[in-house]
């Protein structure tokens, strides 16, 4: 079959509400509504930089279903599995708006439409005409059926001859344990082309507190690449037959962190499924994600290719 999409994934797409002004959520009168969840970010990274990305999810028929939906086909996102339930709910959530630090973020998904997610739902032809997999440990982490998805759409991917990539993306409040969460995700990792955790995660998953010996884990279970999200470190990467260090880029005035990771996922994955080298791959993660911190909304920075290229021609990197 001819591969119609670069890249599927999979998840929780929600309707996001930020603060327009700082202070705690419950004060905050203002707020922008956007759209939000990994898997949205990464799909809406590729698509901005003209790959083909599909998102599958479940959706309420309800308004937020109706703005998530339409905000995907903005971002020419392929809506064709995207799929509607009256039974329950589209997740949601409201977000603060920081000076420094993280944003405060509160939640509103439990027993969420997207969590109903489960084999039954699976669409062979659909997966099969994609290139590559990406999804999240969020995906695994919001309902047993959502794992045995998840299980089943790595295994089918793989089976296929296709690439698959994975960010353990923990939220350990959505697990009843952290052994549980630690478990559920490596397990996920496990035959999975490329595995792009933070550097805290790794150390929670793994017990190891370098990102040599982190990656060497992985790569001991089958990982055939590791990159590992340093921060303001920049990132490192390692494979069977290459490893290295790659600079951030420097950030005058971070006014968001969430979404940088998601941004740096849509780096990562584009440039290699572009062919890039390992490095480049990586450094192009690193640009998505500085970009990602400079903007208020989780994906209000992602760039377009033009604004890419623009970008790496004059930022710098420390």
């Amino acid at each position: 079959m001819t591969a119609t999409l670069d890249a599927v994934t999979f998840g929780e797409p929600m309707a996001m509400f930020y603060a327009n002004e700082a202070g705690s959520l419950d004060e905050v009168r203002s707020f922008t509504k956007a759209l939000a969840g990994a898997e949205t970010n990464v799909s809406a990274g590729l698509s901005r930089l003209g790959l083909r990305a599909g998102l599958v999810t479940k959706l309420g028929e309800d308004t937020f279903g109706k703005f998530i939906a339409d905000a995907l086909r903005q971002e020419k996102i392929d809506t064709q599995n995207v799929m509607f339930t009256k039974d329950h709910s589209t997740g949601m959530l409201i977000k603060s708006k920081v000076t420094s630090g993280d944003p405060e973020v509160e939640y509103f998904r439990r027993h969420s439409a997207a969590s109903t997610l489960s084999i039954a739902d699976f669409n062979e032809a659909y997966f099969a005409g994609a290139r590559h997999l990406h999804f999240t440990g969020i995906s695994v982490a919001l309902s047993p059926e959502c794992r045995d998805f998840a299980r089943h759409a790595k295994q089918f991917m793989k089976k296929a001859g296709k690439t698959v990539s994975f960010d353990p993306n923990l939220r350990p409040k959505l697990w009843p344990d952290t052994q549980t969460m630690v478990e559920a995700i490596n397990e996920a990792s496990e035959g999975c082309d490329w595995l792009l955790p933070g550097i805290h995660e790794g150390k929670i998953l793994t017990g190891y507190t370098s990102p040599e010996d982190i990656a060497s884990f992985y790569l001991d279970r089958g990982t055939s690449l590791v990159i590992i999200k340093l921060g303001t470190e920049g990132a490192y990467y390692k494979s069977a037959d290459a490893e290295g260090y790659v600079k951030r880029f420097r950030v005058d005035h971070v006014v968001d962190t969430v979404g940088a990771g998601d941004g740096f996922a849509a780096g990562v994955i584009s440039a290699l499924l572009e062919g890039l080298p390992l490095a480049e791959a990586v450094k192009r993660g690193n640009a998505l994600g500085a970009l990602a911190v400079m903007s208020a909304g989780d994906m209000d920075g992602y760039p377009t290719r033009a604004e890419l290229e623009s970008f790496l021609l004059s930022a710098s990197t420390n």
